[in-house]
């Protein structure tokens, strides 16, 4: 089974639905960033292809669960931080043929493993907080900056206004922190029924042939993103 990282905030009836799918892996983090974002999984892991990329101050537990579930993975070069941009170094968004992310705050370590790649730079360092890479080169975003940079490469970006997306502590989360991808599966920390713009967005991730998978009845959460690791 895929071990599945996710923040140990997200709600109880989430982790529940997700457990069926793979093994938890619960992030908490203290010290280290400030607290909305601390246990977020796209704040100390990058996913770049087949190769993940760990921020060198994830607390060690966390590390040896991975050598456990003997998950491979490389050292980042920078620690996470306390503001941002120091919280920003991973928080990439990779697809087969490119890199997005603000390529000035880019750990050292993960441009090297993007070697090859299209490396597109975009103002928000946030990115994968704020963007979703689906298939057939298509993605989606709720930052205006984002929608507009990736236009002018031509790639197929939706907006989504992330009006009513929970994160404790800010006026609004973003849309990619909500949302996870295995497989042939959108996991959705959520109901895209209490959702503004959930008919628009489902519609969207259907016509991709995907299959959504709610994992509680509530209000879009985010958390940092779902990420998926496999042996």
């Amino acid at each position: 089974m895929s071990l599945i990282v996710i923040d140990k905030k997200v709600p109880e009836e989430a982790k529940i639905k997700l457990s069926k799918h793979g093994n938890l892996l619960e992030l908490e983090t203290d010290g280290i960033s400030y607290d909305a974002i601390s246990g977020h999984p796209d704040i100390f892991f990058s996913q770049l292809n087949n190769d993940l990329i760990v921020a060198p101050n994830l607390p060690l537990e966390f590390r040896n669960e991975l050598k456990k579930r003997k998950i491979s993975f490389h050292f980042g070069e920078q620690n996470v931080g306390q503001k941002y941009p120091e919280t920003a170094a991973y928080n990439i968004v990779s697809t087969s043929r490119q890199i997005i992310h603000n390529l000035k705050y880019t750990d050292l370590a993960v441009k090297d493993l993007a070697m090859g790649l299209e490396q597109i730079h975009v103002e928000q360092a946030y990115t994968r907080c704020s963007l979703l890479a689906l298939k057939n080169d298509q993605f989606i975003t709720s930052d205006r900056g984002i929608e507009k940079q990736l236009k002018e490469v031509n790639l197929d970006v939706v907006y989504i206004n992330p009006e009513g997306i929970l994160l404790p502590g800010f006026k609004n989360g973003f849309i990619g922190g909500c949302m996870g991808i295995f497989e042939n599966k959108i996991f959705i920390f959520g109901s895209l029924k209490h959702f503004k713009s959930g008919k628009e967005l489902q519609q969207m991730i259907e016509n991709l042939n995907y299959e959504i998978i709610e994992l509680y009845d509530g209000p879009l959460f985010d958390g940092g993103g779902i990420m998926f690791l496999n042996k």
